[in-house]
């Protein structure tokens, strides 16, 4: 059979897979260009390493160029912790080019394999053989695949909806490094099919999470704060209402992309602030709510002064009330009425007591 009828039969799958990808990022508006950019040279590495994978086994089959599968062999070790590298690139906020420093080192190990064999090696009857780091390269995606997951997590509302879509996506990775070891080499075939189902569901998941979250801070959006308050009402036992302080200043004395700023650092610091327990909302402009299910008087206290203690490392500042409800059964609207209330009284003595100027938003 021809080759390349061959790799596309092996590879057909993988393939509409990745072209689907990258249409659903061309038609996609939730996304900024450089993410959007990464995600294609992220689809790109995927198919190119298809192609390197089809030709080692190609070669191996045939049994000949040995010295061109060795270092294909290098190549395919190489390319795993480098995708999981740039997945964190794209997908994670203000994570930078250095992220594959790690991944650059794994490579320098597989490529001086290729010359003393201290990773893998080919042996006499044509076999790829583990050397004394055999090891190392499934080290190191399993390093990635952790922070790929733990970052993930920290970034999102950890909210089931956000977390079943990483689980998932950490097990395909987990995959990865499990079924080498049940099912031998033959699953490198099946690797980069594997990868590209992986990213495409969770993109998936991702778009659709867009529909509940506000674009610039990434927290729950208001339609998200008016459909969740009535699932399960009864589990709500306080709410925590926030308002930046002076945002008005900052708009119109430093522009608006300050601005924008002091909310996405305000947000990361409620983010950080919350449990598992504790959704946040950016309601509008400057305006955020804390919902909290299940939770105790005692851990609400802790949750307001972690807050307190994140923004006070900023320059930034905001104003803070909460309602707590466990036995007086008050409805969600009568919460959020006293904690607002305690919120505006917050603001009024922070005014007069720092003696700023306060303006109309």
């Amino acid at each position: 059979m021809n080759v390349v009828l061959e790799y596309l039969l092996q590879n057909w799958a993988m393939i509409l897979v990745l072209i689907a990808f990258a249409i659903m990022l061309k038609i996609t508006v939730f996304l900024d260009k450089k993410t959007v950019h990464r995600m294609y040279i992220l689809i790109g590495v995927v198919f190119l390493l298809s192609i390197i994978v089809y030709t080692e086994f190609h070669l191996m089959e045939v049994n000949e160029y040995p010295s061109v599968r060795v270092w294909m062999i290098a190549i395919r070790y190489s390319a795993t912790p480098f995708i999981l590298g740039l997945i964190l690139f794209a997908l994670v906020k203000r994570v930078r080019w250095y992220v594959l420093i790690p991944a650059a080192l794994l490579a320098i190990f597989n490529i001086v394999s290729v010359y003393t064999g201290i990773v893998f090696f080919i042996d006499d009857a044509g076999e790829m053989q583990r050397g004394a780091l055999g090891y190392l390269p499934y080290i190191g995606v399993a390093v990635y695949s952790v922070v790929l997951v733990v970052v993930l997590v920290l970034q999102s509302n950890k909210r089931p909806s956000e977390i079943i879509p990483i689980v998932f996506l950490a097990f395909t990775f987990g995959s990865g490094l499990v079924l080498p070891f049940i099912v031998g080499k033959d699953y490198s075939k099946i690797f980069c099919t594997t990868i590209a189902i992986g990213l495409f569901v969770y993109y998936v998941f991702l778009i659709l999470q867009l529909t509940t979250k506000d674009a610039l801070t990434g927290l729950l959006n208001r339609q998200s704060f008016y459909a969740e308050i009535h699932k399960n009402s009864k589990d709500i036992t306080a709410v925590i209402s926030i308002d930046m302080n002076g945002l008005k200043t900052i708009n119109d004395n430093e522009g608006h992309l300050e601005g924008d700023l002091a909310l996405t650092t305000l947000a990361s610091c409620f983010s950080r602030a919350v449990t598992i327990r504790q959704s946040v909302y950016r309601l509008g402009g400057d305006e955020f709510m804390i919902v909290c299910r299940k939770t105790s008087m005692e851990e609400v206290d802790l949750v307001i002064e972690r807050i307190r203690r994140y923004v006070g490392s900023t320059r930034y500042r905001c104003s803070i009330g909460y309602c707590y409800s466990d036995k007086e059964n008050k409805s969600i609207k009568e919460m959020v009425k006293v904690s607002d209330e305690m919120m505006y009284a917050d603001k009024a003595h922070y005014y007069e007591t720092t003696g700023d100027r306060r303006r109309s938003n």
